[in-house]
């Protein structure tokens, strides 16, 4: 990208809501119910004479995410109809919400918002060659929060990062399991570029906006790639047109869809079927009243690893991965502030424990596997993906590894056995099995009988030591920790070899 142009992006970001009945009604919130058009009712269908009500569930949620953001929540709200007309639209209009939406304000990962709120979803269209157009009224009326940032974020990294943030705490808050592969997060980029004029940059550049973005990566590959064409546009001296685009993921480059529209094409006006709400007089609406219902936010819960000496992609992993952060927390509990065990519990399951999942067939099947820029250690577009069956091992059984390693009672190498043993379901009490396998750490006679044994065997190599060699003392060692299976402590016996050696003169 020319230096000469910066980038101007915002975002609109629509999730699915996680409640029991659609927006506006009391049809089954199943959008992916397996057989069509079963989850609907006249209401969300739109027939004479029904009229809707508003889910206060889904309100709920919305204020929650307000509250989480820091923002201002609407004393007073109204829904609106936003009038176009398409097949996958019932009504042929779509309640939203336009002037006074439930949320103002906020920032999230250093990025300010502009507004969260409330709307109904479409139903789903399917195009098939030869068949035509079908729809599913199913979807028609799942409450859909949508979200709006202000055009503050500079490149493609930061899009995904606040998109990927989003979710993070949409899930944390059990308001919506936004998986984008599902459709149940749908981000749309709008992007800008300007030239820079005598160090800055007032104006704003023409606005497009960027659709069919079904993945974090889709949605930075698109950025990166509009940045790019609206640059190359304007330095050929052409013009950027207001529009709509898609992303072809095949040929990884935006087309245009359609002229964008504004506002006034939607002719927005309060519905009048449904009442103006002041929320201060619903019970359950405060702010204060929510706050008492907030879990630990994520940035909250990375803190508080911080502070425990956590490394920040393990404290990643925790955070992004329930399963295995909930696993950690239960062993926070166990080992009662012992940093030291900590640290080390943090690092065997970060490190050892993801690996030993890994190779389980079930785990190899339900996860991606990919970890690429910007990317942790597992792949957060997925939702617990080898983990949905629980972690299996005990954090008590854990623990007690950790307290035989910390003891130094038994070796790193042994540990890892064990941990592994123990996940596969070969031992229920991990101490009993270093017991009967012997790989609790050998001392005093049986240390010195191994030595001597070793170096017994090996003169040629006792006297590459004796001649300076000092990669025969490492032999020697790895072959007294073979013969010790692991039970061996590599610093006493690297002493005992060392002096043995001396005394034979």
């Amino acid at each position: 990208m020319s230096s000469e142009y910066v980038p101007t992006i915002g975002l609109e970001i629509h999730a699915e809501l996680k409640t029991k009945t659609k927006m506006f009604c009391s049809s089954k919130n199943d959008p992916f119910a397996a057989e069509p058009n079963v989850h609907i009712c006249p209401v969300c269908m739109a027939h004479p004479g029904t009229l809707p009500v508003i889910n206060r569930e889904a309100v709920r949620s919305v204020l929650k995410v307000g509250v989480a953001l820091g923002a201002t929540l609407a004393d007073y709200t109204e829904f609106d109809r936003k009038n176009y007309f398409y097949p996958d639209l019932p009504k042929g209009y779509q309640l939203s919400q336009y002037e006074h939406p439930l949320v103002s304000g906020g920032e999230l990962g250093g990025v300010a918002v502009t507004r969260v709120h409330l709307e109904e979803d479409t139903a789903s269209s399917m195009h098939e060659e030869g068949v035509g157009t079908t729809i599913d009224y199913n979807r028609a009326g799942v409450p859909l929060m949508e979200l709006v940032t202000e055009p503050v974020i500079k490149s493609a990294e930061q899009a995904g990062n606040f998109a990927r943030e989003l979710q993070l705490l949409l899930r944390c808050l059990g308001a919506s399991e936004a998986n984008m592969e599902k459709g149940e997060m749908r981000v749309e980029a709008n992007v800008s570029v300007s030239k820079i004029s005598n160090g800055k940059n007032k104006i704003l550049g023409t606005k497009v906006e960027i659709k069919n973005l079904n993945s974090f990566k889709a949605m930075e590959r698109a950025v990166e790639y509009e940045i790019k064409r609206q640059t190359a546009l304007l330095e050929q001296g052409g013009e950027v047109i207001q529009e709509t685009r898609g992303w072809d993921d095949a040929k990884q480059s935006t087309f245009a869809q359609r002229t964008k529209e504004g506002s006034a094409d939607y002719r927005y006006f309060p519905d009048p079927d449904l009442p103006s709400l002041k929320l201060g007089e619903v019970a359950g609406f405060s702010r204060e009243s929510l706050m008492r219902e907030m879990p630990e936010l994520p940035w909250e819960r990375r803190e508080r690893y911080r502070g425990l000496g956590i490394k920040d992609d393990d404290a990643e992993l925790y955070v992004q991965e329930p399963v295995l952060g909930g696993f950690f927390e239960e062993t926070l509990a166990l080992l009662k502030g012992d940093t030291a065990r900590i640290l080390l519990a943090s690092n065997y399951i970060a490190n050892d424990l993801v690996n030993i999942l890994r190779l389980r067939p079930d785990f190899a099947k339900a996860t991606t596997g990919k970890q690429g820029s910007g990317e942790t250690k597992r792949d957060i577009e997925g939702r617990d993906s080898g983990y949905q069956d629980g972690i299996p091992i005990s954090a008590k059984n854990f623990k007690e590894i950790i307290d035989m390693l910390a003891e130094g009672k038994i070796s790193s190498r042994a540990a890892k056995d064990i941990l592994a043993v123990c996940v596969k379901g070969g031992a229920d009490e991990p101490r009993r099995y270093a017991e009967a396998q012997g790989l609790l750490k050998a001392g005093g006679p049986v240390l010195e009988g191994i030595v001597e044994e070793v170096i017994a065997k090996n003169p040629k190599v006792v006297a590459d030591f004796r001649a300076g060699k000092s990669v025969a003392l490492e032999f020697l060692l790895g072959q007294c920790m073979k013969a010790l299976r692991g039970a061996g402590d590599p610093a006493a016996l690297r002493e005992l070899i060392i002096n043995n050696i001396k005394n034979l003169g």
